[in-house]
């Protein structure tokens, strides 16, 4: 069978079979498939989905297409999280640590924020020295002996995906249950894991705007790691408004810091709490979520898990006691009082990205040092002339900017209540 006669049964809504899809993936990945016809399949999957035996058989093509790690002296259960992707998200650089401290092995691989989301490996290289491209011998060893590292994908993980996804965010052709499940996944799974706990998003400032869209995806997501014997579950969490109160890449580290002290945001605290739990369940090291928050928030309290991010970032060749540099502030304050009824979460991140500190396309360099302190929630009453935003800018913030930034949270005559932080929960099934 062609390459387009696989694309026209897909167009016309038929199933593919895992024979199809591997020689599809195949061959895409070496060169004999064009980017034309790649880009037509994406499409036709996009506009008719797939089966769940279709996902997992993408899934399993593109893991295959790369190497996996491997663990010949393995004592601990392996386990990593994967977020989706929202503002302010800096989860990862909490919970990784704190997971190392309970005795699991996480051998974190991350990405590089694309529009609105920022990205965990951009945050942690605006600590100076600190190495994102570690080789698949250094994440083995790394993570055998400290208990935890955070890198981007090798050149040798997934090729499949790292090819194919270029060309589907020029081609319009990333929101795709599929197709994300596939590319979350494949990369995932080539971690070798025992146990993964999935963050996925909703809300203006996530991918997902929808409830159900988000079930969609959790439940494929968890479909598919439960299908290749890996402990999975996933968390769908609220994005109607940043995580936490720092949006950028410095101000973000130093508030994962405050985290990893036992301070912090109480949002930021609960989700890295919740999704630990999980991961600690998923692994067999505790039965009770309960208990299992407990012993997380000891390690937070007591300074352990900073002690852990600090031989992390050590290892990788940072320099955590080297201050980051923050940009100048200015100060947004609230033209009425009243409630905050709504907040613009995916323009906050946008202006994020215009001030520097995030990418419209991959090519672009990064400013460490700029972001936003959100200073108030959805439900908080405020005053007039009271304290809303603080943004990090290299220049002067114009007026425009001023104006932007107020029109992002929407203050009305209340009271009015924020959704709870945990929206759903999604369990594997074997």
């Amino acid at each position: 069978m062609t390459a387009s006669q696989i694309i026209a049964l897909k167009r016309d809504g038929q199933q593919l079979s895992e024979a199809q899809i591997a020689w599809f993936i195949q061959n895409y990945t070496n060169g004999e498939i064009p980017d034309y016809q790649m880009s037509a399949l994406s499409m036709a999957i996009c506009i008719n989905g797939m089966e769940k035996a279709e996902i997992t058989a993408l899934t399993i093509a593109m893991l295959e297409s790369g190497i996996q790690l491997a663990w010949p002296q393995k004592s601990r259960p392996l386990v990593d999280k994967h977020s989706t992707g929202g503002i302010g998200d800096k989860v990862s650089l909490v919970l990784a640590p704190l997971l190392a401290c309970c005795g699991l092995s996480v051998p974190m691989i991350s990405g590089r924020g694309l529009g609105i989301t920022g990205g965990t490996l951009d945050k942690l290289e605006s600590i100076e020295g600190f190495r994102t491209n570690l080789t698949l011998n250094e994440i083995e060893q790394l993570t055998t002996e400290v208990g935890c590292v955070i890198t981007g994908a090798t050149e040798e993980i997934a090729p499949a995906d790292r090819k194919w996804y270029a060309l589907r965010d020029v081609t319009a052709t990333v929101p795709s249950v599929a197709l994300i499940t596939g590319s979350i996944m494949s990369k995932k799974l080539a971690e070798g894991l025992d146990a993964l706990v999935l963050d996925v998003k909703c809300g203006g400032g996530s991918f997902m705007k929808t409830l159900p869209v988000a079930r969609a995806l959790a439940e494929s997501l968890v479909a598919v790691g439960t299908s290749m014997e890996v402990a999975t579950s996933a968390l769908i969490t609220d994005m109607q408004q940043p995580l936490g109160k720092m949006i950028g890449n410095a101000v973000e580290v130093n508030e994962a810091l405050s985290a990893l002290e036992g301070g912090g945001p109480a949002d930021l605290r609960e989700l890295t709490l919740a999704l630990g739990a999980e991961a600690l369940i998923s692994a067999h090291l505790e039965a009770e979520r309960s208990v299992a928050k407990n012993r997380l928030a000891g390690l937070l309290d007591s300074g352990h898990a900073r002690e852990k991010f600090a031989e992390m970032v050590s290892a990788q060749g940072g320099q955590l006691s080297r201050p980051r540099e923050v940009a100048a502030a200015t100060s947004i304050s609230a033209p009425r009082a009243g409630y905050v009824a709504r907040v613009d979460a995916e323009q906050l991140g946008q202006i994020v990205v215009q001030l520097g500190g995030g990418r419209t396309v991959m090519s672009d360099r990064v400013d460490y040092a700029v972001g936003l302190e959100m200073q108030v929630r959805i439900g908080d009453i405020v005053e007039q002339d009271q304290e809303l935003i603080r943004v990090f800018s290299r220049n002067e913030v114009s007026d425009q900017l001023i104006t932007t930034l107020t029109e992002t949270l929407q203050i009305e005559e209340g009271p009015f209540y924020s959704e709870p932080l945990i929206l759903d929960h999604v369990h594997g099934t074997s």
